[in-house]
């Protein structure tokens, strides 16, 4: 009998482990830097810093997205750098967008007239643990509000 239950606790706490990990929450963005300025291409960086609500750590290998704001093509945002994220913490992710020049000079004039922007962003993350890793496809949306004035 308690055989038995032991193996039914074992396999318990084995389908307990193999949970579908929980999505990273956004917290906020920090730290934002003009890099370079050109007429094609303009470079930003700036660190976003999310919480892991997961009860295990996971290594972060790569992310590579495109960003758009209100349905229209920003940049394109990579991350190539092997960082840990602990268990149950925030984290902050270094992140260096390409912005495309073209497509915002050509939209600047809508956005600067509106307080709130759709943000979007679409691409794969590939993380792992104990060095196996798998690639995931992500999509990302959410209103943000600013204002110039």
């Amino acid at each position: 009998m308690l055989k038995t239950i032991l193996i039914s606790l074992a396999a318990l706490l084995l389908l307990a482990s193999c949970s579908k990990p929980k999505d990273f929450e956004y917290r906020d963005i920090k730290n934002v830097k003009l890099n370079t300025i050109g007429f094609s291409q303009t470079s930003l960086s700036f660190d976003l810093v999310y919480y892991n609500p997961n009860e295990f750590g996971v290594d972060l290998k790569k992310v590579d997205s495109e960003v758009f704001i209100d349905s229209l093509y920003f940049g394109k945002f990579q991350l190539d750098t092997l960082m840990h994220i602990n268990r149950m913490s925030e984290f902050v992710l270094p992140a260096k967008i390409n912005i495309s020049m073209q497509n915002m000079l050509k939209n600047s004039a809508k956005m600067l007239l509106k307080k709130e922007v759709l943000l979007q962003a679409s691409g794969t993350v590939k993380a792992g643990k104990g060095g196996v890793f798998k690639t995931v496809p992500f999509t990302y949306e959410t209103k943000y509000s600013f204002s110039l004035f």
